[in-house]
C-alpha cells in the first residue's frame, strides 16, 4: 500500500517540544497580514478535501498554505526510467482498495490501476528459489486467531498489547527462522511500516479491517500517467481557477500563534496570515520535528498525543532493466526473498512489467519499511544500488541478472514536510490518547490521515478528515452549533469503554464494532 524511531512520552518526561516563538514576531506588522476566514495549512489530501467541504457549506474565504510547488502532499509521483523509456512512478501512496472507494472520487475515474494479487508470488533466499509458501499459510491461519482476540480485547474493554504479544499467543513463533520472518514481514509489515513488536493489535486489526471489510478486499496499484494526485487537483478543480489567490504554493510555515479568538500563521517569506480559524494538516513527522513552533506551547495532553504515535517510513526503491533482458517471470507480480541476516532486508520485489501494469517497461521495485528504510534513505543511491543488485543476483543468479538502466527511490523520512510516509498505532495506546491527538487547541483544529481513528495510514483517512473538520469550522462559523471545544483527556485511563467513548465524541460504536472485527 500505501505508502510508520520516536520520542515517545517527551511530553510526559517534563520536555515539551513544541517551543514557543523564538523571535518574538518582530519583523512582522500585523497590519499588513492577510485577513481570512480560514487557513489551511497544507495542500495535501485533507487540506483539498477541507477547503471543499468548506465550499460546499458556502464558506469560500479560506487561504490555502502549501510548502510545496504542488497540491498532492504525500501522494507524489515522479517520471522515471531511462531516456525514451520512462514511465510515472509513485514515490508515496500507490494503492486504492476500490478504484471509486465509496465514491471517494467524484472528480475522475482512474483508468490506469491493476488489481494487485497477492497469490501472484514467488519465495526466495540467498540460494535462489525456495517454496516456503506452507508458512506464509501457518501465519495468515494464526493471523485470523489474532483478529478474533483483538475483536474480544476491545468489547471487553481489556488492554491492549503488542501484535508480536497477539501473535504469539496465537501460536506463530517465527523466531530466527528467516523463512518464517520473512512471512511475517510479508502479512504484517508490509501494510504497517512498523513490525509487530511496535504496533497495536486491537487497533491494527481494526484499521486493517475497517477499510478492507467495509470497503472492498480489492487493492489496486495506481500507474496511472497522470499520477495518483490527479483526483485531489481535480477535486481542487471543482473550486479553485486557475491562478486562484486563495492557494499559496512555496509558502513555508514557520510559526503559529493561536487562541480561542483566532490564528496568527507567520511564514519563512516574511508574510503573515491572520485568520478566524486554522486547520493544520501537517502530517505526525512534522509535529514530531519541531520544525514549526507553536505559541503558546502545546499543553502536556496535546503533546503527549502527538509524541505517543508512530510516524512510519515506507521506502520504494525503483529498479528499470532492459526490456529484453527481464530475468524475472513475468505472470508474477511479488517475489518475497528471506534474509540470512537481517529480517525485513529488501524482502519484496514487485514486478510492474507484467500483464495489465507497464508490460515491457523493465521495471521492478523493491520495499523497505522501519529502520531498513532509514539505513537505505541516509545512505547514497550506489550503496543502496549494490546491495539491491546483490539481493537479485542471489535470487536470480549472478549471471541472468544485468545491470539496471535507470534507478531511484525517494527519501521520505529526510523530507521536511513530511518526515515520513504515515502514522501507525502503538500497542497499549487507547482512544482518549488518540483523541488528544485529534482535538483542537482554541481555533487551531487537526486533520490528516494519523487523525482518523478507523482509517489511520490511509489516504481516505485524510479524505473523511479533511471533510469533517470542514463541517465542524462551518457550522462555527454560521453559528449552528456552540463551537465548545472537541473533548480531551487530562487523566488517561488503561482501557476506554467505547459506551463512554461513544457518548462523548458521537461514535457508532455498532458500525465500528461491524467492520472493525466482524466485517
Amino acid at each position: 500500500m500505501q505508502v510508520k524511531s520516536l520520542t515517545a512520552f517527551l511530553a510526559f518526561l517534563g520536555l515539551n517540544c513544541a517551543k514557543a516563538s523564538p523571535f518574538s514576531k518582530r519583523g512582522y506588522n500585523a497590519t499588513t497580514c492577510k485577513k481570512t476566514s480560514v487557513a489551511i495549512l497544507g495542500a495535501g489530501t485533507a487540506g483539498i478535501t477541507a477547503a471543499q467541504g468548506l465550499t460546499n457549506n458556502s464558506v469560500t474565504d479560506f487561504l490555502i498554505v502549501e510548502y510545496n510547488g504542488d497540491i498532492g502532499g504525500r501522494v507524489a509521483h515522479t517520471t522515471f526510467g531511462a531516456p525514451n523509456q520512462s514511465y510515472t512512478v509513485e514515490l508515496g501512496a500507490n494503492w486504492v482498495s476500490d478504484p471509486q472507494l465509496n465514491n471517494l472520487d467524484r472528480t475522475l475515474s482512474f483508468c490506469a490501476t491493476g488489481a494487485s494479487n497477492y497469490s501472484s508470488l514467488e519465495t526466495f533466499n540467498q540460494d535462489g528459489a525456495n517454496d516456503f509458501t506452507d508458512l506464509i499459510n501457518e501465519f495468515e491461519t494464526d493471523y485470523s486467531t489474532l483478529e478474533q482476540d483483538a475483536g474480544y480485547i476491545l468489547t471487553e474493554n481489556l488492554q491492549d498489547r503488542s501484535t508480536r504479544s497477539g501473535l504469539s499467543l496465537a501460536r506463530w513463533k517465527p523466531g530466527k527462522n528467516p523463512e518464517a520472518q520473512a512471512s511475517e514481514w510479508w502479512g504484517w509489515d508490509f501494510e504497517y511500516a512498523y513490525p509487530p513488536e511496535l504496533s497495536s493489535q486491537e487497533f491494527g486489526i481494526v484499521n486493517y479491517n475497517t477499510t478492507f471489510y467495509q470497503y472492498s478486499d480489492a487493492n489496486n496499484y495506481v500507474f496511472d500517467s497522470r499520477g495518483f494526485n490527479a483526483f485531489i487537483k481535480g477535486t481542487a478543480a471543482t473550486f479553485l481557477k486557475p491562478n486562484d489567490p486563495r492557494l499559496l504554493l512555496n509558502t513555508i510555515v514557520t510559526n503559529i500563534s493561536y487562541s480561542d479568538t483566532g490564528v496568527t500563521v507567520y511564514n519563512q517569506d516574511g508574510s503573515c496570515i491572520d485568520a478566524d480559524y486554522a486547520i493544520c494538516t501537517f502530517s505526525l513527522g512534522v509535529l514530531q520535528n519541531d520544525v514549526v513552533t507553536f505559541d503558546p506551547e502545546f499543553p502536556s495532553w496535546k503533546q503527549m498525543g502527538i509524541e505517543t504515535f508512530q510516524m512510519g517510513t515506507y521506502t520504494k526503491v525503483f529498479l528499470q532493466f532492459p526490456p529484453d533482458q527481464v530475468f524475472w517471470n513475468k505472470s508474477t507480480q511479488f517475489f518475497l526473498y528471506a534474509d540470512p541476516v537481517e529480517r525485513g532486508y529488501y524482502p519484496i520485489f514487485q514486478s510492474l512489467d507484467g500483464p495489465g501494469f507497464l508490460e515491457g517497461s523493465g521495471i521492478n521495485f523493491v520495499t523497505v519499511v522501519d529502520q531498513q528504510s532509514y539505513r537505505v534513505e541516509s545512505q547514497d543511491d550506489e550503496t543502496t544500488k549494490a546491495q539491491v543488485m546483490a539481493v537479485l543476483r542471489d535470487m536470480f543468479g549472478a549471471e541472468n541478472v544485468p545491470d539496471p538502466i535507470a534507478f531511484m527511490y525517494p527519501r521520505w523520512s529526510l523530507e521536511p514536510w513530511a518526515f515520513g510516509s504515515y502514522s501507525n498505532w502503538p500497542p497499549g495506546t487507547t482512544l482518549e490518547m488518540h483523541q488528544n491527538l485529534r482535538a483542537n487547541l482554541g481555533r487551531l483544529f487537526f486533520a490528516g490521515e494519523a487523525t482518523s481513528t478507523e482509517y489511520y495510514g490511509f489516504l481516505h483517512g485524510a479524505f473523511f478528515e479533511g471533510q469533517a473538520v470542514a463541517e465542524e469550522i462551518a457550522d462555527c462559523i454560521k453559528k449552528r452549533t456552540n463551537c465548545s471545544s472537541e473533548i480531551n483527556y487530562q487523566e488517561l485511563h488503561g482501557t476506554t469503554p467505547l459506551s463512554e467513548y461513544d457518548a462523548a465524541n458521537g461514535w457508532d460504536v455498532s458500525s465500528f464494532l461491524t467492520y472493525g472485527f466482524y466485517g
